[in-house]
């Protein structure tokens, strides 16, 4: 499995943030809202999905090696990746959507 780097900033489809590039990983969903596109297919960074759904996070979990990894679902063809979250996420965004998967499963 391979993985390619993309240190790039974007603006959000879904809220409209500008985001910069992360400071110490690679940027895929946004700092503020936490959605993403549905851009890679095999890999990371291979660009080659034709799908561009929206990835929703679904929930956050914590990785012993990588720490914390939002969990994305793509509503279009219901692909599930795990992202790490990088230092500059919205952690109220986060915790707001734990809290929504916890009411859910009660």
């Amino acid at each position: 499995m391979g993985f390619i780097v993309h240190k790039e900033g974007f603006l959000c489809v879904y809220c409209g943030a500008d985001n910069p590039p992360a400071p110490k990983t690679c940027r895929n969903h946004c700092r503020t809202c936490l959605c993403s596109e549905h851009l890679d297919d095999t890999f990371p960074g291979d660009r080659a999905s034709s799908c561009h759904g929206k990835m929703i996070p679904t929930s956050a979990e914590h990785d012993s090696k990588r720490n914390w990894m939002l969990v994305h679902s793509c509503e279009k063809c219901g692909k599930v990746v795990r992202n790490k979250v990088a230092e500059d996420d919205d952690l109220q965004m986060m915790a707001k959507i734990q809290a929504e998967k916890h009411e859910i499963q009660n």
